[in-house]
């Protein structure tokens, strides 16, 4: 009987019916979300660890390499021009994808690259024995590690804004915290693990009467909502194209281009040279200046073809799409007796994270796996978040959505959890 019961549709409201319209005429761009898995149909709900690609990605990944490929900046041939030429055409459309002169934005391999970039080669420039880096305890470990490693390195003090009982950032610590001793504060837009929106505008502004810089990992916010960086006034800035339909190993560093010019270059090589001399070198100008080595030339030409399909679908309409999924599914893990929701800020995004009483989130994972459905369990790289939450296991599951997800996926998901606490006594 309860079985019949769960697999009966949910009763929708109309945000949630426009939700699913949205995503249903996206869905057919997705190949891989025809697949079956354990004879199952896939639901992919692990979006915040790395997103699926459209046929229209793919196509250009393999029409760079039918049509295209030569490497870049170094040839006078046909091949080599053309394949320049589609480079710099894609940093200009990603560039202005976020609002930034394309000068100021950096290819990098992921979010965490250039985190590390900013950390070596702005920091140890500009932060010294006793002076403050203001971080979270929402950080995923990329905003953590290096920010670590350079106060190990140069003496500087690490602080932390805690974050209130709803998963919100305590602002209040802010005049405390923000002093004439911060040089940089670095800070989530959108938390991996609670949802959070974090108020980059409120929190640039504080920094910059304080005389700090600010980073902003926007790893989690660029995906799924529209971003102005020019409007946040941020300092640096960096996203990774595998989260927002694009390939591996390409991601966008934006710098203030006053500020990249004075950092030395991250690594040394071919490409961000202007001379080399037996005694020495000059760097390019940015944004080559750090951008050593043979690039990932195919990736960052398809990140331009990625924020194009992006822009078609709309990120005012993805995000609205998923403010409507989000508050859905909440409201039907709510339902459920003994799960814990961690993450309830307004304005939250769709990364939910969750346990079960009795059971470990692993286990639960791996039997919604064998149901076809794909969430993740662990630390999620925020292992300082997990001991300030006091997590079960020092652990959640997490469902993470994207545009393409419908409210009929989390039905079976709560299915398959009813399921599982069966199963588990839980």
């Amino acid at each position: 009987m309860e079985e019949t019961l769960l697999e009966t549709p949910h009763k929708l409201d109309d945000a949630v019916r426009l939700s699913d319209e949205h995503a249903l005429r996206y869905r057919g761009d997705f190949p891989i979300l025809d697949r079956k898995v354990h004879g199952k149909p896939l639901v992919y709900l692990d979006n915040s660890a790395t997103s699926q690609k459209p046929r229209a990605v793919l196509d250009a990944l393999d029409d760079y390499y039918t049509r295209l490929n030569a490497n870049v900046h170094r040839g006078l041939h046909t091949l080599s021009e053309e394949a320049t030429n589609a480079y710099e055409a894609a940093r200009e459309r990603v560039a202005r994808f976020i609002n930034v002169p394309a000068r100021s934005m950096v290819f990098v391999r992921n979010t965490t690259e250039g985190i590390n970039l900013v950390a070596s080669a702005w920091g140890r420039k500009n932060v010294g024995a006793g002076d403050e880096i203001l971080l979270s305890v929402m950080e995923h470990h990329s905003n953590i590690v290096p920010w670590q490693m350079l106060a190990r390195e140069t003496g500087a003090v690490l602080r932390y804004f805690d974050i209130r009982e709803d998963g919100s950032l305590d602002m209040d610590q802010a005049d405390d915290l923000i002093t004439d001793r911060t040089r940089i504060v670095s800070i989530a837009h959108m938390s991996n693990v609670l949802g959070t929106v974090n108020p980059i505008e409120a929190i640039v502004k504080r920094a910059h009467d304080a005389g700090a810089l600010v980073f902003v990992d926007a790893a989690q916010s660029v995906p799924h909502m529209p971003v102005d960086v020019a409007r946040l006034d941020c300092d640096f800035f960096a996203f990774s194209g595998h989260k927002m339909c694009g390939p591996t190993g390409i991601g966008g560093l934006y710098g203030r281009p006053e500020l990249l010019e004075t950092m030395d270059p991250y690594m040394g090589g071919g490409s961000m040279i202007d001379e080399v001399r037996l005694d020495g070198f000059t760097s390019a100008d940015i944004p080559e200046k750090f951008e050593a080595g043979t690039p990932n030339i195919a990736h960052a030409i398809v990140f331009g073809d990625v924020v194009d399909y992006l822009s078609a679908v709309g990120m005012e309409h993805i995000h609205t799409h998923e403010r409507a999924l989000t508050d859905y599914t909440i409201e039907r893990l709510g339902e459920i007796d003994g799960l814990t929701v961690f993450g309830h800020a307004p304005g939250r995004g769709g990364a939910i994270s969750f346990n079960l009483d009795n059971m470990h989130p692993s286990d639960l994972s791996t039997v919604l796996d064998r149901q076809g459905i794909a969430i993740r369990a662990g630390h999620h790289c925020a292992q300082p978040l997990m001991r300030r939450l006091g997590t079960p296991y020092g652990a959640t599951a997490r469902a993470s959505l994207y545009f393409y997800n419908t409210s009929e996926e989390i039905d079976t998901m709560i299915g398959a959890i009813h399921r599982a606490r069966n199963l588990f006594g839980a």
